[in-house]
């Protein structure tokens, strides 16, 4: 009952940090908010510790029962650090008046009639880009905004993809014989908690889309998972890096299923011709890729050394061949092998794309949060945790470029010292049993023992 009472005091905590974060994002903007944030991960990555040998039944009731409150709390307050769900809303709208989405910026007189007061004036980008989202996203906001044309609504419904990504998750961990109190590890998480509760990422929706795809590929269901993947891509097309991980080498059924499901999907906005992509195009361009600033490398080499002549082509080169080699020792492995490792080559694809891609906001590496219940990663950890630095203005409130260099080394720098640390902890709990010293270290990253003894191997 120790485990369970201590993890009962460090719920408690984590409410009241969570409930601190919004008076703490109004007295001290974005800064403040990220501290507590940062506070709360470091809770939650306590809890995880704690949990897995807690007695299941009563810690799994505490577990729910404070990411219930904590969700509820940031979902009484609007969205803080994004108004991209209103965005979400309108687009649901103006396909529910059966006009394309693609085909008009927000603010044309076409749509006046859909110009409300309440989702309109929070449109991000209102006067001068459609929207941005690929078609499985847009199917995704039209049926919500069947049932209800409000914020609270898509974001409801954004909770209600957390919850398949948790049932799904409980799912993946019996398979591996982890403790199902592991979810603590993302129940409680930060980044789980306000970037869909309270911000209502689309985000959301891709983690059950990953989470059910790495179901079917662990039960031999190699197309139907790669289907799943394909619709998180039409979601988020970062995602595409997984799909490698659901093919064999010249069995060509998953790339054609594949490619007639997007084509399929794209074909229902058709009527625009090549402005089906949207607003997609241009973001790139706006936040950077295209001229390479976006890309953390890019712009740091940049920053320090000038811009060297051909420098972007070089670092997409590097990263295509560093993809491409991850992608090849994949490939060649066995048709059938153990299901902890097709998880594992499955996010080390997810992390090797975001680390090249170095996004600027911290709801791209929602995804990754699930298997913190999974793999005890230190550098998984790090990285959901510093991503939320993404979020903070200051000390460069007016040089974007500056700020999110800052924070994207503060977040890559962070995470590279946590997998130093895992690395030496390991290294020290390894040499223990030498020493004479039975008991490991509780602090140590260690392999899950599921790894070793995982159902279907």
């Amino acid at each position: 009952m120790r485990r369970i009472a201590l993890l009962g005091l460090i719920g408690l905590a984590v409410v009241a940090l969570t409930f601190a974060g919004g008076p703490a994002f109004e007295q001290y903007d974005e800064g403040g908010f990220v501290v507590v944030g940062l506070a709360t991960g470091l809770l939650a990555f306590a809890a995880a510790r704690i949990a897995g040998d807690a007695p299941e039944r009563s810690a799994l009731i505490v577990i729910v029962a404070v990411a219930v409150a904590i969700r509820l709390i940031a979902l009484s307050n609007d969205p803080l650090l994004s108004t991209d769900v209103y965005r979400y809303v309108w687009d649901g709208r103006v396909a529910g008046a059966g006009i394309n989405p693609y085909r008009y910026i927000p603010a044309d007189p076409a749509l006046a009639f859909l110009q409300d007061a309440d989702i309109f004036p929070n449109i991000n980008r209102a006067n001068y880009a459609v929207t941005a989202y690929p078609p499985f996203a847009e199917v995704f906001f039209f049926l919500v905004t069947r049932l209800s044309a409000t914020l609270d609504a898509m974001r409801i419904a954004m909770l209600a993809c957390e919850a398949a990504t948790v049932g799904l998750l409980a799912v993946i961990l019996t398979r591996l014989g982890r403790p199902r109190t592991l979810l603590v590890a993302y129940l409680w998480h930060p980044l789980s908690v306000w970037e869909i509760a309270n911000a209502g990422h689309v985000d959301a929706l891709v983690m059950p889309l990953l989470l059910g795809a790495l179901v079917l590929l662990t039960s031999n269901r190699r197309i139907l998972g790669a289907l799943a993947i394909a619709c998180g891509v039409l979601v988020k097309p970062y995602v595409i890096v997984a799909l490698p991980a659901f093919w064999r080498p010249w069995d060509w059924r998953a790339p054609l299923f594949v490619v007639g499901l997007v084509a399929f999907l794209y074909s229902l906005y058709a009527s625009v011709g090549s402005g089906v992509l949207g607003f997609l195009p241009a973001y790139l361009n706006e936040e950077g890729f295209v001229a390479g600033g976006g890309f953390w490398l890019v712009s740091l080499v940049r920053r320090f050394a000038g811009d060297a002549p051909g420098l972007l082509p070089f670092y997409l080169s590097v990263g295509a061949m560093v993809l491409g080699l991850a992608t090849l020792r994949i490939l060649f492995k066995p048709a059938q092998y153990r299901q902890a490792e097709q998880i594992r080559d499955t996010v080390a694809l997810m992390f090797i794309g975001l680390f090249i891609l170095s996004p600027n906001y911290p709801w791209y590496y929602l995804p990754l949060v699930p298997f913190l219940a999974v793999f005890d990663s230190s550098l998984l950890w790090a990285t959901t945790l510093l991503a939320s630095t993404l979020h903070v203005w200051w000390p460069t409130p007016d040089d974007q470029g500056t700020r999110f260099l800052i924070w994207k080394t503060v977040l890559n720098l962070g995470t590279f010292a946590a997998l130093l640390a895992g690395w030496f902890l390991a290294r020290r709990r390894a040499e223990r049993p030498a020493r004479g010293e039975t008991r490991p270290s509780s602090l140590a990253p260690a392999e899950p023992t599921a790894l070793a003894a995982e159902t279907g191997a």
